[in-house]
């Protein structure tokens, strides 16, 4: 792998809005909002979440990491405790979320080519171990 390629990619840094209208929640229901901040971090990334969830209650999470497949901490999310990331290309980075060393999901993140918007795919299992299949769509603020 090409050091470039462990890069974060700049388009990314900033915030980030989710169109609920655009995405789609297997199973659902879709949270009312969620907004993403990435910064950048040493060789990696900082994510930053925050949203209100489908039952009004807040949330909130995030994780720092480097594009090295090694597992870090991630915080707020029920189904899983750590992340790592993987770019696959250009415009494509895989996350995998585990909890306790085994694999839940698989978040794959495509960059759309003008940089506005940015479409994340799960799979895997909720926390309560039902399938998810959720695609997102987060438009740059």
């Amino acid at each position: 792998m090409a050091t470039a390629s462990a890069q974060p990619d700049p388009r990314i840094y900033g915030t980030w809005k989710l169109n609920v209208a655009k995405s789609k929640f297997s199973p659902g229901p879709a949270p009312k909002s969620l907004t993403v901040k990435w910064e950048p971090a040493g060789k990696g990334v900082k994510l930053n979440s925050e949203g209100i969830a489908a039952d009004g209650k807040p949330m909130s999470g995030g994780y720092t990491a480097n594009y090295d497949g090694k597992d870090y901490p991630l915080v707020g999310s029920p189904a899983a405790d750590t992340v790592s990331l993987r770019r696959v290309d250009a415009n494509t980075v895989e996350r995998t979320d585990k909890k306790a060393g085994k694999a839940v999901q698989v978040l794959t993140r495509v960059m759309a080519k003008d940089g506005k918007s940015f479409t994340v795919t799960t799979k895997g299992k909720t926390a309560k171990g039902e399938p998810i299949h959720n695609v997102l769509v987060f438009e740059k603020q």
